[in-house]
């Protein structure tokens, strides 16, 4: 038995291999931004578009190439003749034919060009699928990156418990040496509290985050997901950025896109307007007749011709046909400069936030630094009995304020050079940012 040959691509799509993460080990954003091409659906069904356009392209050209069939028939027929007052039926006849016949369209300018707008139509699917490819790559950057603050988070949460622990212990020694009142081991109980809670809560946010990266991985939900930390090198890079403004456009995939989508359309118009031309076309058979077809006696019989076709009254139809390819021209090239003036000022806006980004973490920094001092001084203040604890208990909220800060800085930091790789053209040059 013969099995149907599968497209080298659809194969490769269908091999969903499993990653590293999924055999227990912990998943690096190297790892997960290669599995992309493998386990997304948004990227196998653009590969797949960008597949049955390679094949249309191909059938177009078909109509270019020589055509030709082979035949086999028998017949048997009996023929009447019919005059004003004799019916006459002639013998019952048989006949055999066996042909080979083809066609070509010698000179048809209107179907050259169609064919060759379908190449590039061939070529814009790629590129669709080059950019469909680096959206999903920004997700799952993203999820990655969400993921491990939501997991940064917990421990911030974590040490806040410890924190609320050891004043809670603080209080109640205080309050047995008779330094405390009974209202400091309730503050600080109701403050332990508190950051229990928000611990419970923040295991949901966790376990929302892990899903979404194992859904866009295709990972099974049920397995537990480890990620292997990943910081991003801290630079500023705005000027940099803006003197790659001149090149962005040919690193990103959905103006590369574009453009093919205006050559396209170009090639579209000249078809329409080709189809006035005249048209020369070949055509013929040869083969034997005999009347059956296990007789020896075989007859030779042939037919070629050539013919001229040219358009004179077609009710207006391609004179639409250039009018309609004309204004999806105008609407591509439309799409191209509105195009190009997203991508500059994506380029700008990211760049300006990576650098804005770059700062608040600085920032943050400095201030979970002012925190911890606060802190310090607060609970010696307390331990030497001059003062209650509702200034440690407002210490360690703003402690742990300034340290979920500081999470959020690096988060966003990680998101803003996210961005600005995609706006650069290509996800994956993250990898390459990663700090020693």
């Amino acid at each position: 038995m013969r099995f149907p040959r599968v497209p080298a691509l659809l194969l490769l799509g269908l091999l969903r291999l499993p990653l590293p993460a999924a055999e227990g080990g912990a998943l690096t954003l190297e790892e997960a931004l290669a599995a992309v091409e493998r386990v997304s659906l948004t990227v196998l069904l653009s590969r797949e578009s960008a597949v049955q356009a390679l094949e249309a392209a191909h059938q177009q050209r078909a109509a270019n190439l020589p055509n030709l069939s082979a035949s086999l028939q028998q017949r048997r027929s009996q023929g009447v003749s019919i005059a004003t007052v004799v019916v006459t039926s002639g013998r019952p006849a048989n006949r055999f034919d066996a042909l080979l016949t083809g066609s070509y369209a010698l000179y048809n300018p209107s179907l050259r060009v169609l064919a060759e707008a379908s190449r590039t139509g061939a070529e814009v699917a790629r590129a669709n699928q080059a950019a469909a490819l680096q959206a999903v790559l920004a997700d799952v950057a993203g999820g990655y990156f969400l993921n491990l603050r939501n997991l940064r988070r917990r421990e911030v949460l974590d040490a806040n418990i410890a924190r609320a622990q050891a004043l809670l212990g603080l209080a109640r020694s205080q309050f047995a040496a008779g330094v405390a009142t009974q209202i400091d081991v309730t503050r600080a109980e109701a403050q332990l509290a508190l950051a229990e809670q928000a611990r419970l809560q923040h295991d949901t946010a966790v376990l929302q985050s892990q899903l979404l990266l194992q859904r866009i991985l295709d990972l099974p939900p049920g397995r537990p997901l480890q990620l292997a930390g990943f910081e991003v090198r801290r630079v500023p890079g705005t000027l940099q950025a803006l003197g790659e403004e001149g090149t962005a456009f040919e690193r990103r995939a959905e103006h590369l896109a574009a453009r093919l989508a205006v050559d396209q359309s170009r090639l579209n118009v000249r078809a329409a307007e080709r189809e006035r031309w005249p048209a020369l076309s070949l055509s013929g058979n040869f083969g034997v007749a005999s009347p059956r077809f296990d007789d020896g006696g075989k007859q030779e019989q042939w037919a070629f011709g050539v013919g001229v076709a040219m358009p004179v009254f077609d009710g207006f139809r391609l004179s639409a046909s250039r009018r309609s390819a004309q204004s999806r021209l105008r609407s591509q090239e439309a799409r191209l400069h509105h195009l190009e003036l997203q991508i500059s000022a994506e380029l700008r806006l990211a760049a300006q936030d990576a650098t804005s980004r770059h700062a608040q973490v600085a920032v943050a920094e400095k201030g979970l630094g002012l925190s911890r001092e606060e802190l310090r001084l607060a609970q010696q203040r307390y331990q030497q009995g001059v003062a209650d604890n509702r200034e440690v208990v407002e210490a360690q909220n703003r402690l742990a304020q300034a340290e979920d800060n500081l999470v959020e800085a690096v988060h966003q930091y990680n998101l803003s050079r996210v961005e600005l790789a995609r706006a650069r053209g290509d996800v994956r040059t993250i990898l390459a940012e990663r700090a020693p």
